[in-house]
């Protein structure tokens, strides 16, 4: 039997000196995947497995010789971005840097859309009087990588509602799209890591939330009982999974242990998921995880997917929040999971 994936050996990208932890990977189709964007780690403070850890981050440029290596070069330069950020943050706020970025290319004006998380934390005495972190969706949109100007975030953060890692999907017949986020949806007990509907009619401007298509505490599967964060949806090319729906990779969290005054995060590993865009519902999702990098000690995260050829394709994701890695994607395997 053909193998569900193979793992490459090597790392996808070479730290350096000035990170060591490096992740979420995102490749401009347009340059054959060889240009890209990645989430540099420049300082972490905590434990990537227990709750309460602080990544500060920057968003790099990487450049490719092939679709198995790249180097990091320049960090990336965002008009209008110190002027935006100053806008979303409070006085006594601290922003700790972009993360997470996913590029869109629009097929009609040929312009970049990337988006990014931009997290802005309380003070430890905000927390103190029940502040929380704020996590909004961030936009910006250029002709490359070089000229990219920010917009205002296309979801903010309101009470109850963050968006971050987002997932583009194609127009429906109405002539819009149900893109998915992850949200969250804080109880007394525990937060969970929700995936949302976000209406966007028009992809530079505000988005709308829309409705919750997967909650972990509604579903007794174990792998994602805590958090679930979509990931990308693969084309149909590779896998066709009806007309209106589309196969993607989902990644879910085993649930939270408390240990002590401490709380511990279980596994994340990477899934599978069927999507319905035309209606915005989620209509499957794997009762077992398809990815677990050998070497994760709490995450297994994809970000990117390119199919190279027919019936095969790379999977990038990133492990335990330090490093990326290339999987290999079998489709005539995968179907054998499928429902």
């Amino acid at each position: 039997m053909t193998k569900l994936y193979i793992q490459r050996e090597e790392k996808v990208i070479e730290t350096n000196k000035q990170f060591t932890h490096v992740m979420a990977i995102a490749l401009d189709s347009r340059t054959q995947y060889k240009d890209g964007v990645i989430r540099c780690i420049t300082s972490r403070e905590g434990d990537v497995t227990v709750k309460g850890y602080v990544d500060r981050s920057e968003l790099h440029k990487v450049q490719g010789n092939s679709l198995e290596h790249f180097e990091i070069g320049d960090r990336l330069v965002i008009k209008n971005e110190e002027e935006i950020i100053n806008n979303l943050t409070p006085l006594g706020w601290d922003f700790i840097g972009l993360e997470d970025p996913d590029i869109w290319i629009d097929e009609v004006t040929n312009l970049m859309h990337l988006y990014f998380t931009i997290p802005i934390k309380p003070s430890e005495k905000m927390r103190d009087n029940g502040e929380k972190i704020k996590i909004h969706l961030g936009h910006a949109v250029g002709k490359d990588l070089d000229s990219l100007e920010m917009t205002m975030p296309v979801l903010m953060d309101i009470i109850q509602l963050s968006a971050k890692e987002v997932s583009i999907a194609p127009l429906n017949s109405k002539g819009f799209r149900y893109n998915l986020i992850e949200s969250r949806d804080r109880q007394v007990d525990t937060t969970y890591s929700i995936i949302k509907v976000a209406i966007a009619k028009d992809m530079g401007e505000p988005w709308e939330y829309g409705e919750t298509v997967f909650h972990p505490k509604e579903h007794n599967i174990p792998w994602i009982g805590g958090h679930a964060s979509p990931g990308p949806l693969l084309p149909k090319s590779f896998i066709d999974v009806g007309e209106g729906k589309l196969l993607g990779v989902i990644n879910g969290r085993e649930a939270n242990q408390k240990m002590g005054d401490k709380i511990k995060y279980g596994m994340f590993s990477i899934g599978l998921f069927i999507y319905d865009y035309e209606n915005g519902k989620i209509d499957w999702v794997s009762p077992l995880p398809f990815i677990q990098d050998t070497e994760a000690i709490t995450i297994t995260f994809a970000s990117q997917f390119v199919e190279t050829k027919s019936g095969e394709g790379i999977l990038y994701a990133h492990v335990d929040d330090s490093f990326v890695r290339a999987y290999t994607l079998n489709a005539e395997s995968i179907k054998s999971l499928l429902p």
